[in-house]
């Protein structure tokens, strides 16, 4: 405000000293804001039709004051124009052009009213100066921002935005100097409703699709220097605090930019862990979902070439203390993996058995992932089981890197009780643990007992068959052969079982038998049951019948004493 305040007061200085040289009183006082300008009036007149027909159109007889303060460019434009009316010299440059033709334009000073007045003037400094080259035309786009929209209306704008991304195409196609990419550098410097001209201009123009990628990271970049300086994942730390109208502003920009992105078929021309950044932002500036499923969606189409750090990107705030809400992560794993049984399916394969390449290459990076994030404390069993499940069991040919991913969260987490423990281990198959892994898992402490034995097993059933690692069915048969002697195992626990309950069960019987025969002795005879009745028919087949050991005549519940036979001495004495 007060260098504002210091430019009023030496434009009315100079102007002051530059008319009063006239020797020729004033007799119009121009105000333009705080600015007050004593003039001639025959001296603007002569110039500005504006003026004349204010002061012919004025109901006063003499009249003696006009305010100008909506002239484009304010005080200091007013007064050069001034000087043109006195003719008097001074400087036109690309950072005072635009302005200058806008106040001609206000001011109606055209060639039309007189010749050779200040819209010529302005005009040929911009088709012989400004406009030859991209960072004239740039810096008259940038002087824009403040002269609209006059400065569309006589098109200025246009033309300007024609010149930068005619020079910009030129540049990418046939480089001028060094760096190649100097010319991204110019374009970062106006506004982004300029810039967004200025790309569907190059796209007209049938600009490369990565020239366009390039030109929009670098205005990225350089409008949200504190958000996106760094998108190779190494900025996480750094502390950012904004206010709410900034916060605002930057969630616009961000918008704008992502709108600018290219069509989805040509995606790969932005690097991942830029976009990674993008939605990084997106997220921390509260964006709405349009944004951020954009972006997540970008993501997800190319996931395979994502690295752990951009998916840290992701997670973890600026300052890198706590962790994002995550669900953007799980989300571009889960289309990734939705896209990838599409393919399978169009292609006539199982999803399930075969797992492409990247599908291979997804899984190792969000294993890596998982033990990156696992010693947050904030992280929840949901949350960690729920990215880890999002990977087909069929894309790990070894679990080795979530088992140690699994192995961290359970140290991070101590306080995890063994129902706990077993569910974060749910996710894990302790069969296809590599031996070094099963070696590893037979010692850890921090494992429940369940999968501490999955490992022992496999491990003991290894030495039974004989086999060492090397030649070892894969862990699909292996892994079948082991559920199968479990099953098998169980099956057996279960007879024991009920041979248990049933000899208790006999035993009972045998009890309750006792006290009936001894209540029958002293009461009626008991009747025959189903045991005494079976044991006459199988003594018919009994092959000491009519023998001395015949027991088929002998009564139940008979108390005679029987004759025992003589015991005979068999010898050859």
């Amino acid at each position: 405000m007060a260098a504002h305040t210091n430019r009023v007061s030496l434009a009315m200085e100079r102007t002051g000293q530059w008319v009063f040289s006239q020797d020729i009183p004033t007799d119009i006082l121009i105000q333009v804001g705080e600015a007050k300008f004593p003039l001639h009036k025959f001296m603007l007149v002569a110039k500005s039709n504006y003026i004349r027909r204010l002061i012919l159109e004025s109901k006063e007889a003499d009249m003696g004051r006009l305010d100008l303060s909506n002239i484009p460019g304010g005080a200091e434009i007013f007064e050069k124009a001034a000087k043109f009316c006195y003719g008097i010299n001074f400087e036109i440059t690309v950072h005072n052009v635009a302005a200058l033709r806008c106040a001609a334009e206000y001011l109606d000073m055209t060639d039309q009213y007189c010749d050779g007045n200040l819209a010529g003037r302005t005009d040929d400094f911009l088709v012989q100066v400004a406009l030859t080259s991209l960072s004239g035309a740039v810096v008259v786009l940038k002087s824009c921002e403040d002269l609209l929209p006059i400065a569309e209306h006589i098109n200025i704008v246009q033309r300007c935005v024609e010149v930068a991304s005619a020079k910009a195409c030129n540049e990418a196609n046939f480089p001028s100097r060094s760096p190649p990419n100097w010319w991204t550098d110019e374009l970062s410097i106006v506004h982004i409703t300029f810039f967004e001209k200025i790309i569907a201009s190059m796209k007209a123009r049938g600009a490369k699709t990565l020239t366009l990628a390039s030109a929009i990271i670098t205005y990225t970049e350089r409008s949200l220097p504190d958000l996106v300086r760094d998108h190779s994942g190494s900025g996480i730390k750094a502390s950012i605090s904004i206010s709410s109208t900034t916060r605002n502003q930057q969630k616009q920009l961000l918008n704008s930019i992502v709108a600018l992105l290219p069509v989805e078929n040509h995606r790969a021309s932005f690097p991942i862990s830029f976009l990674c950044c993008l939605l990084r932002t997106a997220i921390f500036l509260e964006n709405d979902d349009v944004c951020k499923k954009q972006l997540e969606k970008r993501i997800s189409g190319m996931l395979e070439h994502v690295t752990v750090d951009d998916l840290l990107v992701l997670s973890y705030t600026f300052d890198g203390e706590r962790l994002f809400d995550l669900e953007s992560v799980r989300k571009i794993i889960s289309g990734f993996v939705e896209k990838e049984k599409s393919v399978s399916v169009f292609n006539g394969g199982d999803f399930r058995e075969v797992a492409s390449t990247a599908m291979l290459r997804v899984a190792k990076t969000v294993d890596a992932y998982l033990g990156e994030i696992a010693t947050a404390s904030e992280l929840s069993i949901s949350k960690f089981n729920g990215i880890a499940n999002l990977v087909p069991k069929n894309a790990r040919k070894f679990d080795d890197d979530l088992y140690r991913a699994i192995d961290i969260f359970l140290k991070a987490h101590p306080n995890l009780d063994e129902i706990e423990r077993e569910k974060v281990c749910s996710v894990m198959d302790p069969f296809k643990l590599s031996y070094e892994a099963r070696v590893h898992a037979s010692q850890n402490k921090r494992l429940p007992v369940q999968i501490v034995l999955h490992a022992l097993y496999f491990d003991q059933l290894q030495l039974r068959s004989g086999k060492n690692e090397t030649n070892v069915p894969d862990a699909l048969s292996m892994r079948s052969q082991v559920q199968a002697d479990v099953s098998l195992a169980k099956e057996n626990e279960a007879l024991r079982s009920e041979l248990l309950q049933m000899k208790a069960f006999i035993s009972d019987l045998q009890h309750k038998g006792q006290v009936g025969s001894t209540s029958a002795r002293i009461g009626n005879p008991k009747k025959p049951t189903f045991f005494s009745s079976m044991s006459k028919k199988f003594g018919k087949l009994n092959p000491f019948k009519h023998g001395s050991k015949d027991t088929s005549n002998i009564e139940e519940g008979d108390e005679h004493e029987h004759t025992k036979p003589r015991r005979r001495r068999f010898s050859i004495s």
